[in-house]
């Protein structure tokens, strides 16, 4: 915990004890005047005395780490769901939203490139045991799909909350996470040999099976919203999860994403078309 913080806490548990400055100064064996430094948040006290400070009001320096940790966590997730439009108010103006969307489109272009290129990557290295990149080409490949599908399925976030459907939403979430993993787990193999791999990929194939199946059926539910390209881009996910879930069919299920990542393409530049709209008649009005 840092200060002022840490001033803060000390205060509150000395005057929960029921002690003054100077009755602490005597608890603790620590000057008055180091220990008023501290309350006013002026210093930054070493470790040592920090414990001093808190053995003598009966708190566990242990709970100051963990609260700090706590906080560096609870910053990152907040930071993560920010990034990620999770909590997004779709009030804000028309202008942010559309640029947003303009986001996705722009990084889903790039996914749906980069994605011939990382399946014949993963080609090469799973069946032909071959690297047609370098160790580190294949990383820089890896970590631009990444950043490439994450802001393209940012966009479905934002859908789901613009279009009030939260399945959208959940399942989206649930695909940037899943993505994370996958993909830190295909970096992380290139430098650490894994015994598991054939492990990883039935359940990496059996996941997006289950995953797809929920987010075609979310996409079934933009039709009235979006109209027709939803439905077809909702039955090809559903029919391409099919594929993946029989594992050994899952390289249909790959082809299949083909077309579907075109049509969530075309659904994110109909959501834009939309919201120009609306905005347009409200400005009518």
């Amino acid at each position: 915990m840092k200060q002022p913080e840490l001033g803060q806490k000390i205060v509150e548990l000395r005057l929960e004890k029921g002690l003054t400055q100077e009755e602490l100064v005597a608890k603790c064996n620590i000057s008055v005047r180091t220990i008023q430094r501290i309350e006013s948040g002026d210093v930054e006290p070493r470790t040592y005395t920090v414990k001093a400070i808190l053995d003598a009001l009966d708190y566990d320096l242990e709970n100051i780490q963990t609260n700090q940790k706590d906080g560096v966590f609870n910053y990152l997730t907040i930071w993560l769901r920010n990034l990620m439009l999770i909590e997004i108010d779709t009030s804000k103006p028309s202008k942010f939203l559309i640029k947003q969307l303009y986001i996705a489109c722009i990084f889903g272009i790039c996914y749906f490139i980069l994605g011939f290129l990382e399946v014949t990557a993963e080609y090469y290295r799973y069946r032909e045991a071959e690297m047609i990149f370098s160790n580190y080409g294949y990383v820089i490949l890896k970590v631009t799909v990444l950043i490439s599908v994450l802001f393209f399925l940012r966009g479905f976030i934002l859908i789901g909350g613009i279009f009030k459907n939260y399945l959208l939403k959940i399942v989206t979430g649930i695909l940037v996470g899943f993505n994370i993993l996958l993909i830190g787990y295909d970096i992380a193999s290139v430098f650490y040999e894994s015994f598991e791999r054939e492990f990883i990929l039935f359940a990496a194939s059996v996941s997006f099976g289950i995953i797809g199946m929920i987010y075609g059926i979310a996409l079934l539910r933009l039709k009235p919203s979006l109209g027709m390209i939803a439905s077809y881009a909702g039955i090809l996910q559903i029919i391409a999860a099919c594929f993946f879930l029989t594992i050994i069919l899952s390289f249909i299920g790959m082809i299949i994403i083909i077309p579907v990542e075109l049509l969530e393409i075309i659904l994110i530049f109909k959501a834009i078309e939309i919201i120009k709209s609306k905005e347009k008649s409200l400005l009518a009005e």
